[in-house]
């Protein structure tokens, strides 16, 4: 594979991390990146954000695409986040799951939908925490759709037949709908294992391997790493260099749940949670730890640098930090050294 330096500043430069995307980069960008999710642990109710990466204020943007119906929420295997409604067939084709169309929920709905949570209570007696897992089945197998604009109390729920007529469910099989994903995700990541895919998408192995064995055409592959033939001939003449940053990443980020599979166990500590994975240079190395309460409360900076250069950068990664936690949070400790 080309250097590596070369494949990390190039991925910085196709996720917007290097320069920040403008509404059509953006578009294109939330695309490959879906299904888009708010910001952990500090944006519950919060429309999708692709942080850092927008050079224009791209939580209301999405708003608005919600109000639209231009982006629409669902549950994509373990994925509950937000896809653009012309890639709804893509994603049903993919992540559709299995399920009893004869349950008394989905015929309430079909016969007097949409519905909310509270009309189905009243209308079948049954209990708000017996409602909601047969409601969540029904809407990962495509049955139902939650209609929903971040920040409402109380959401309808209607037949999906009712709300997407023109999506087929059937147009690709669950290969062909991921070999269209992997060439996105391809692109965004430059290279990237199986593994990668898996902690993304949360798909199964066999399947992946499948579509990867099946599907290879385009592809340089070697130890297990896949790169596009065209990135592979791009960099054998790219000049983008990397530029020195620093980017507290949240864990619902694409980079970070792409990478999962090794950032859950690569920095071990005493806190309750891992709050932010810090990106430096654009790989991972280090992570803001603490709990999150009623705001998040960072307890210290773990940084995987040599001493030198954790020392020369500290008041920049400690910036980061504040710039997703907030100024008025105070972080306690930097490598385990309180802060005064």
């Amino acid at each position: 594979m080309p250097d590596r330096n070369k494949i990390t500043a190039l991925r910085m430069e196709r996720q917007h991390l290097s320069r920040r995307a403008d509404e059509t980069a953006y578009i294109g960008l939330y695309r490959d990146l879906q299904p888009g999710q708010n910001v952990y642990w500090n944006g519950f109710g919060d429309p999708p954000s692709l942080t850092y990466r927008a050079d224009f204020n791209d939580m209301e943007f999405n708003r608005r695409r919600q109000s639209a119906h231009e982006l629409v929420k669902g549950r994509f295997g373990g994925i509950l986040g937000w896809i653009m409604v012309r890639d709804m067939e893509l994603f049903g084709c993919l992540f559709r799951r299995s399920a009893v169309r004869t349950t008394p929920l989905l015929e309430l709905i079909e016969r007097q939908g949409p519905l909310t949570i509270r009309q189905m209570k009243e209308e079948t007696g049954m209990l708000v925490k017996e409602i909601t897992p047969v409601l969540h089945r029904l809407q990962e197998a495509f049955l139902i759709y939650e209609d929903q604009d971040e920040g409402q109390e109380d959401r309808g729920w209607c037949a999906f037949g009712e709300m997407f007529p023109e999506v087929d469910l059937e147009r690709y099989t669950r290969e062909e709908a991921l070999a269209i994903l992997l060439r996105r995700f391809a692109f965004r990541h430059v290279e990237f294992t199986a593994d990668m895919i898996k902690s993304y998408y949360r798909l199964p192995v066999k399947l992946i391997k499948t579509v990867l064995e099946q599907h290879s055409e385009g592809f340089v592959q070697r130890d297990g790493a896949y790169m596009l033939e065209s990135d592979y001939e791009l960099l054998k003449s790219y000049g983008g260099e990397i530029t020195p940053s620093v980017f507290a990443m949240h864990r619902a980020d694409f980079l970070v749940k792409s990478h999962e599979h090794i950032l859950k166990t690569q920095y071990p500590h005493q806190w309750p949670d891992t709050l932010y994975y810090l990106l430096i240079d654009g790989e991972f190395r280090g992570v803001a730890a603490g709990k999150f309460r009623y705001t998040t409360e960072v307890d210290d900076v773990i940084v995987d640098l040599p001493p030198e250069k954790a020392s020369a950068r500290r008041d920049e990664i400690l910036r980061a930090v504040h710039a997703l936690c907030g100024e008025n949070n105070r972080i306690k400790r930097y490598r385990g050294v309180e802060l005064s």
